[in-house]
């Protein structure tokens, strides 16, 4: 927006280079200055070609979008605080706990298994989640048979197809889907603890530290527990 430099000094409202050594930069006009410029603008306008509506509207209407974006940005960033605020302390109480992350490798201890799920778009006439050693040799096969659209849960007691305990270690988990005579492998995601958060500093995001993955943005959590 054009201001008229003379007309503000008239007013009171620009300040001379020595004055802002004293009181710092005035890089905005605000509201009601803005006002008393346009009095002041009508009062000493030229009568014999007075401003046109148009201008003098359009001169109103650019102030109040300028104004009014400023005060959008300032609700915005309060409302961006409040929301990271709200995830960081959700995501503290995930310490210790298990969620379900979209990974394909899991630990099996001495005792116990491993819990995960497929995300199935669609129904399928049969399912099968098939457990893997390091060596890529198959130790279990984990039949689901028929299920519908969306998340579904499978567990791994840590058996082996022999009915024997297997060996802790790290262990691969792929899935396949039968559909319509047609294979395809649904995403799959394992539960997995976290051992910490923190807050990204550079783009507000929460991270976890997963076990044996690393960090993972909180987004990527599916299911918590």
């Amino acid at each position: 927006m054009s201001v008229d430099l003379n007309m503000l000094e008239g007013l009171g409202l620009a300040s001379t280079n020595s004055s802002k050594a004293n009181t710092g930069k005035r890089d905005e006009l605000g509201q009601e200055e803005f006002f008393k410029l346009m009095i002041t603008q009508l009062q000493n306008q030229d009568p014999f070609e007075p401003m046109e509506n148009g201008d003098f509207l359009g001169q109103i209407a650019q102030f109040g979008t300028v104004n009014g974006i400023g005060e959008l940005q300032k609700s915005f960033e309060s409302i961006a605080k409040s929301v990271q605020s709200a995830q960081t302390l959700q995501a503290a109480s995930l310490v210790d706990r298990e969620v379900l992350v979209p990974v394909d490798m899991a630990g099996l201890g001495p005792e116990g298994g491993v819990r995960g799920a497929l995300d199935l778009k669609s129904s399928a006439e049969e399912v099968t989640v098939g457990v893997y050693d390091a060596a890529g040799a198959l130790v279990r096969r984990l039949p689901m048979g028929a299920q519908a659209s969306g998340m579904q849960s499978f567990h791994w007691d840590g058996m082996t197809d022999q009915g024997e305990r297997a060996p802790p270690g790290v262990y691969e988990f792929r899935a396949n889907a039968v559909r319509d005579g047609s294979s395809e492998q649904p995403e799959l995601l394992l539960n997995a603890r976290v051992e910490s958060v923190r807050t990204d500093q550079r783009n507000g995001g929460i991270k976890l530290q997963i076990e044996g993955f690393g960090e993972m943005d909180f987004s990527q959590v599916r299911r918590i527990g």
